[in-house]
């Protein structure tokens, strides 16, 4: 008898967002749909959790506070973990912005414009990121 298969656990998704409800709401959207999610309320704290676990995607707003950006972000991926790099959804309530828009255009990173549809949402993480396991 062969002993039973362990499932590995999925990586989870990262999550950089400093609006409470968005972040409440984007996480259940996520978990509703199979995802691990792993919160984090600013870019620093994104940070520390890149340097320490691994994950199979990272949604980020454009704008958290204490000085390191959706941007900010993108760069340290793109040094210290380029496979992340192309699995990076942002979210943003600020298109407009001209930072904004040079960071998009730089990253090629695909944006998630607040307020977003549940399914329009969901369609590009898994684009992005790909589908739960």
């Amino acid at each position: 008898m062969s002993a039973p298969s362990i499932q590995p656990r999925p990586l989870p998704v990262l999550l950089i967002e400093d609006e409470p409800a968005v972040m409440s709401y984007v996480r259940a959207v996520l978990e509703r749909n199979g995802y691990a999610v792993v919160c984090c309320d600013s870019g620093v704290a994104g940070l520390r959790e890149l340097e320490a676990s691994e994950f199979m995607g990272v949604v980020s707003d454009m704008r958290t506070p204490g000085g390191v950006d959706g941007a900010d972000v993108y760069a340290w991926i793109s040094a210290n973990r380029p496979a992340l790099a192309s699995r990076l959804v942002f979210i943003t309530g600020d298109v407009a912005s001209e930072e904004t828009a040079a960071t998009l255009q730089r990253t090629g990173a695909p944006c998630v414009e607040k307020p977003f549809r549940v399914q329009q949402f969901l369609s590009v993480v898994e684009q992005t990121v790909g589908k739960p396991l």
